[in-house]
């Protein structure tokens, strides 16, 4: 079983909000968000996400901005560099897993598509423990 460890996130009001999360593999002792300032956009990445998953540029982002939010690494696509990918909603409820890496202080966003039913369940137990 991976180890367990605090994460701090940002809320909908953008301050800093206590979560509980596990790591699937150690990428970094650190929140992979705290000195992120906006979000850095491809172009090919933008039109990939809207033309397979249906998710708009602004519902990718607007899933760092809601709690809870679920952040773990991602060691398996981490081999050039540290990825991750989140767990969370958008303001109208869609729930989204949203991979992602951090560059320079900028989240990049890699791939956004809806929840499948594992990651529904881990988010709703994370929603549970966190009311």
């Amino acid at each position: 079983m991976p180890p367990s460890t605090s994460l701090v996130v940002r809320n909908a009001a953008r301050r800093p909000a206590r979560i509980r999360w596990s790591y699937t593999g150690f990428v970094a002792a650190l929140d992979p968000l705290e000195n992120c300032l906006g979000f850095d956009w491809d172009d090919a990445n933008t039109h990939k996400n809207w033309e397979r998953h249906r998710v708009a540029l602004g519902e990718a982002e607007d899933v760092f901005f809601h709690a809870p939010l679920v952040v773990r690494g991602d060691l398996r696509h981490s081999k050039r560099e540290k990825r991750y990918y989140a767990l969370g909603q958008i303001g109208a409820g869609r729930r989204l897993f949203v991979a992602f890496t951090a560059r320079r202080k900028l989240i990049r966003v890699i791939s956004a598509r809806d929840m499948n039913r594992n990651e529904a369940e881990t988010y709703e137990r994370y929603e549970e423990e966190t009311s």
